[in-house]
């Protein structure tokens, strides 16, 4: 079986959800998603089995090319089984137009699936576009509500402004290698190589949400639940990641590739725990947690371990889908996603439990599978510097903060009994469960002969532990759940400092990037002007005096050639008028006539002719008749009769000569 089953599977499944979803009941069209996931795992484990390689000739000069890579094959099977129960969760927890929003997640998943087994820039680009059209439509699935398309264009438009890094970086390689091959970036050199790494990270930063892209994670909280826990766990948001922990090798020949992907990461890590710890929106809390987690694997992906990114993106795509879910049942609940309006420990006691794992794991509290692979980073980054990993440790307390905040303020303890809202379906926590069950078996990692015999099977180097770090590090844990408590201690109600929105709005970054495009269309338009007024405007008057010259000419000619040529035509009308009627009083006068005499002299002839033919003959032929009886008369025998026939002829002749001589 060819690779190329493994994207193509869920595609064609996700049309055939379409047509027959809308018949299909909530649970039956969570069943039947799941079915077709878990067709989607079998042929994955069949086709990656059967080939490393596959290609589909374009065209003479371009190739599309999949191939099996360490980080391709984690990635082929970590998208369906997060998507498993995700799907399911959609099925029942969406209200309109369920059918549509569960194919659009199977067919992000085919997209994912391409984009993680691409061998080239080229078929990564094809991909790269169709995560992003799946992620918009996802995200615009009630584009009927106001508000929504214009968050949905806010979050296409940041990240489609990286992709253009992607297309610049597709040039460089095609114009210093002639192809688009993974391969050909080792023989990339000098300047294009430059530009090729460059655009690679541009790509990656902007679908990642690292800074400063990190804002557009909060508009696409306009989407639903189901699709923002699918793009924040192993989809959309992580695509950035896998991109560079899959093409490290290459991409570290640029020397500033690694300062530059550890900055960013650090950056966003520390930023994003900021933001998080700020936010009193549950989804936008759990974005920009996403934002900060990512900004971690960078700084693996930067230390020289994408391996370690790796197994993080794993741990954490488990628990942060499940987070997701718990926070659209709670929504559902309060019919809010204000944490302040939560506080549903009493009403959803089991949700809440499953909650605690999820952002115990989050925090990276011991031991949990999430606190082994944060604290491989640390140790990674002790590469470079003890600095690194401090600050990597500090960003671990921050999640430590911002995980506990959103624990107790959406499933802490509160006297008030709400009644409104439904309870979560089954399913619902079915899906939840079994996500909350991963997170929990990911916690033998901690064991070593277990951990040690993963990353040998996937081929992962791991760095070397450091006691003092893990000391530190569980220590940064334990205060940032001590001030995460603190915080909360008192009601969530009570009016925060006026520094507190502008943290959690990212220090201002959306409203930076309102003023950006407000700038970029104010620019466009000043450029319109100007083109309007230096290049257009005289054009537009060149164009007028020729339009007007033409008109005089047109008149000109009118008069000097128009007239006569008219006259002229009139008079030739006018004789042919003439000659006309001539021909008609004339010719055809003098036809008419002689047709008339013509047939004059035919019935002349009819009625005469006839009498000449007719009559002469038979007046010879009685003639002739008379003459034969005669002579007949004169062969009686009788010599007397022939003496007088005699006599009478010379008696004629004799009376002829005589008529003659006196003549």
């Amino acid at each position: 079986m060819t690779l190329w089953a493994v994207p193509l599977t869920p595609w064609l499944l996700s049309l055939l959800l379409y047509g027959a979803g809308r018949r299909f009941g909530p649970l039956a069209l969570g069943l039947s998603a799941g079915v077709a996931l878990l067709l989607t795992l079998a042929v994955t484990g069949l086709s990656l089995n059967a080939g490393v390689v596959a290609s589909y000739r374009w065209s003479e000069s371009l190739t599309l090319g999949l191939e099996r890579s360490l980080a391709g094959d984690v990635f082929a099977w970590l998208v369906p089984l997060v998507a498993l129960p995700v799907t399911l969760y959609a099925a029942i927890h969406v209200r309109q137009a369920p059918h549509r929003l569960v194919a659009l997640l199977l067919a992000f998943v085919g997209a994912m699936q391409l984009l993680v087994l691409a061998s080239d820039l080229l078929t990564l680009l094809v991909a790269w576009e169709l995560v992003g059209a799946c992620s918009w439509g996802l995200i615009l699935h009630r584009w009927q509500e106001e508000g929504i398309p214009s968050q949905a264009m806010h979050a296409f438009l940041a990240t489609r402004l990286g992709d253009l890094g992607l297309y610049v970086a597709a040039g460089a390689l095609f114009a210093g290698t002639g192809g688009f091959g993974y391969a050909a970036l080792d023989d990339l050199s000098g300047g294009l190589l430059h530009v090729a790494v460059a655009g690679i990270v541009l790509a990656a930063a902007a679908k990642s949400a690292q800074l400063p892209f990190s804002a557009w994670l909060f508009a696409a909280m306009a989407g639903p639940v189901p699709a923002s826990a699918l793009l924040h766990s192993a989809t959309m948001v992580a695509a950035g990641t896998f991109l560079l922990a899959r093409l490290a090798p290459q991409l570290e020949q640029a020397a500033w590739f690694s300062p530059l992907v550890i900055f960013l990461g650090l950056a966003t890590a520390l930023t994003g725990g900021l933001v998080a710890s700020c936010q009193g929106h549950a989804k936008r809390l759990l974005a920009a947690s996403t934002s900060a987690q990512y900004g971690l694997m960078w700084v693996a992906v930067g230390a020289g371990f994408p391996g370690v990114a790796l197994l993080h993106a794993v741990t954490h795509a488990c628990l942060k889908a499940g987070l997701f879910l718990v926070a659209g049942l709670a929504e559902r609940r309060v019919d809010s996603y204000r944490l302040a309006d939560m506080r549903l420990g009493r009403q959803l006691p089991g949700v809440a439990g499953a909650s605690l794992v999820l952002c115990l794991a989050l925090a990276g509290v011991a031991p949990l599978g999430a606190a082994w692979s944060k604290e491989q980073i640390a140790s990674a980054a002790v590469d470079i510097s003890p600095w690194l990993a401090l600050f990597v440790a500090i960003a671990g307390g921050l999640s430590a903060l911002y995980a506990t905040r959103f624990q107790r303020l959406a499933f802490g303890r509160s006297p008030r009994r709400l009644v409104s809202g439904r309870p979560p379906a089954g399913a619902e926590r079915i899906s939840l469960a079994g996500l909350a069950l991963a997170t929990l078996m990911l916690s033998l990692l901690w064991w070593r002969p277990f951990s040690e015999s993963i990353a040998a099977n996937l081929g992962v180097v791991l760095p070397k532990e450091h006691a003092w770090l893990m000391v530190v590090s569980l220590a940064l844990v334990a205060l940032g759940i001590g001030m995460g408590l603190w915080l909360t201690r008192g009601s969530p109600r009570e009016a925060e400092p006026a520094w507190q929105p502008v943290l959690a709005d990212w220090f201002g970054l959306p409203t930076l990037h309102s003023g950006v495009g407000l700038g970029v269309m104010r620019f466009a338009r000043a450029l319109a002007r100007f083109d309007d007024r230096v290049f257009d405007l005289p054009l537009t008057r060149l164009a007028q005096g020729a339009s007007a010259g033409a008109s005089g000419l047109a008149r000109g000619d009118d008069a000097l050639l128009a007239v006569p040529i008219n006259q002229l035509a009139k008079g030739i009308h006018a004789t042919a008028r003439g000659l006309a009627r001539g021909d008609d009083r004339v010719v055809d006068s003098g036809l008419m006539i002689t047709a008339r005499c013509a047939q004059w002299l035919a019935d002349v002839n009819t009625r005469r002719g006839e009498w000449l033919a007719d009559g002469l003959p038979s007046a010879l032929a009685q003639g002739v008749e008379a003459g034969g009886r005669w002579a007949r008369a004169t062969q009686s025998g009788q010599t007397h009769h022939y003496y007088t026939a005699m006599a009478a002829g010379l008696g004629t002749f004799f009376l002829l000569l005589l008529i003659g001589a006196s003549m």
